[in-house]
């Protein structure tokens, strides 16, 4: 039992060192190793709207919530955090202080790293439609090898070891409760890969307009059972998918770009600037004008 406490500590204290003193963090910070974030927030944050891409979250210190479709997940302390799907949802840290800040550490999922592993680590077939999101207990073995990762401190040591290091962490992913999540995302079968062609289509055409029988065809399933498949995976139903895809990026386009509240409604798909701000309110609070100032917080799926 100890082992897992003593891994926990030496990676709060890398990602304390790796952070400095946070004032109130809200975004993870990059590092040197590509596609490996930290976070350290000495504060408690407002849910905000985003979308996970597939990573894998060490939650190192503190507590976030994440609010995903219907769902309300509490990610606590020495737990591990799998996203396998990109998916819009809210989060926000709650549990926080400068005494004890919010720490974490994040790192990309590689699909094809996944793909290799499955053979090797004999991950047995699994007919269920895995949620997008798996939380579980963080093993020593996971802890450590991310504690190794942190630990490359020069640039040609990490040029040399992070992809090995990297590959053990997908290796323990697979290995562990999360690989028959993850199993059915790498084999490239079955309704969950399926489902992965579908958002890469909603994601990639935001202006398009949804078609449930057209996705549900790629698919090779009938309607009913796509919107079933999509649902279990994504915790939304695909038109929700796409509204909360849509008012994310407007509102990046709108703060980040500078667009018009009527060239973003056009930009995301939407044909009524009325009907835009309308949703965009209902979803963010506050109207896309003052897209800038707001908190985001996305309107429940249905």
């Amino acid at each position: 039992m100890s082992e897992p406490v003593e891994a926990l500590g030496r990676l709060r204290a890398r990602v304390r060192h790796l952070t400095g003193v946070s004032e109130g963090a809200e975004r993870p910070s990059t590092t040197s190793i590509n596609g490996l974030l930290v976070m350290n927030s000495p504060y408690p944050t407002a849910l905000t709207a985003t979308v996970y891409n597939p990573i894998v979250c060490l939650i190192l210190q503190g507590s976030k919530e994440l609010a995903v479709g219907h769902r309300n997940i509490l990610c606590q302390s020495g737990q591990s955090v799998v996203v396998s799907h990109d998916v819009p949802l809210a989060s926000r840290i709650v549990e926080a202080s400068p005494e004890s800040p919010y720490l974490a550490v994040i790192l990309q999922l590689d699909v094809a790293t996944l793909r290799s592993l499955i053979v090797e680590a004999s991950q047995p077939d699994d007919d269920r439609t895995p949620a997008s999101i798996q939380v579980g207990t963080a093993d020593h073995d996971l802890l450590d090898a991310m504690d190794r990762l942190l630990k490359l401190s020069s640039e040609q040591d990490a040029a040399a070891l992070s992809p090995l290091i990297t590959r053990e962490i997908h290796y323990r992913l697979v290995k562990g409760e999360h690989g028959a999540a993850l199993s059915h995302v790498a084999r490239s079968v079955g309704a969950s890969a399926a489902i992965t062609t579908s958002i890469a289509r909603i994601r990639g055409n935001l202006a398009e307009r949804l078609s449930i029988p057209d996705l549900a065809q790629d698919a090779n399933m009938s309607p009913s059972t796509f919107h079933h498949h999509f649902k279990a995976i994504t915790e939304t139903t695909p038109l929700q998918y796409q509204k909360q895809l849509r008012l994310l990026e407007a509102q990046r386009l709108l703060a980040e770009e500078g667009q018009s509240v009527h060239q973003s409604a056009r930009s995301v798909g939407y044909q009524s600037a009325t009907q835009f701000s309308r949703e965009y309110s209902r979803a963010f609070g506050t109207p896309p004008r003052n897209a800038k100032h707001a908190t985001a917080v996305p309107a429940p799926a249905s």
